[in-house]
């Protein structure tokens, strides 16, 4: 291939790079469009504060009618829908802990005192009790609800599912919690 060979076909590629920038800039000409002055929807973006901040914030954004809630939930279906659960935690009286802490006990409990389970250091000091509330927010999306807990589930979206596992766990007590 001799140089008059190469030189034709560094041309055409630069011709056609000229062509399409040029296309372009025509294109943008002709078609012009003004941006509004006012946006259709403005993105807000929070600032970044402390993990403890940011749960009290989900604590208070997802206030729950609770009594509503539960009437939506049925032991059986929890029973069946807790064998996800079972995987990672024991329900058993006396029962090991697994991956998870075992949650015979659970509802009314102190959130990260199981004693000889070591607890992620957001579940230690998140300082509250395991209530129908705490729980419905948890079960809905762990990682949400207690910044920095090493439980890797993605959640329960279904209501009636997460109050259905919310009255199994209570009934798998030695003093179930009275509904509200």
């Amino acid at each position: 291939m001799d140089s008059f060979e190469i030189n034709k076909i560094i041309a055409a590629v630069l011709l056609v790079a000229l062509l399409i920038i040029g296309i372009g800039k025509l294109s943008n000409i002709i078609f012009y469009v003004e941006k509004p002055e006012k946006p259709g929807y403005e993105v807000e973006v929070a600032q970044a504060s402390s993990s403890l901040e940011k749960t009290a914030e989900v604590t208070s954004e997802k206030k729950v009618d609770i009594a509503a809630l539960m009437s939506l939930g049925d032991i059986s279906s929890g029973e069946k829908i807790f064998k996800k659960c079972a995987a990672c935690h024991s329900i058993n009286k006396g029962g090991a802990h697994k991956i998870g802490p075992a949650l015979y006990n659970v509802v009314g409990r102190k959130i990260g005192k199981e004693a000889e389970y070591k607890y992620s250091k957001a579940l230690l000091t998140y300082n509250k009790e395991w209530n129908f509330e705490e729980l419905n927010g948890f079960l809905l999306k762990p990682s949400k609800w207690i910044k920095g807990t090493k439980m890797a589930y993605a959640g329960l979206r279904k209501e009636e599912d997460r109050a259905s596992i919310i009255k199994y766990l209570n009934k798998n007590s030695d003093n179930p919690q009275p509904l509200p």
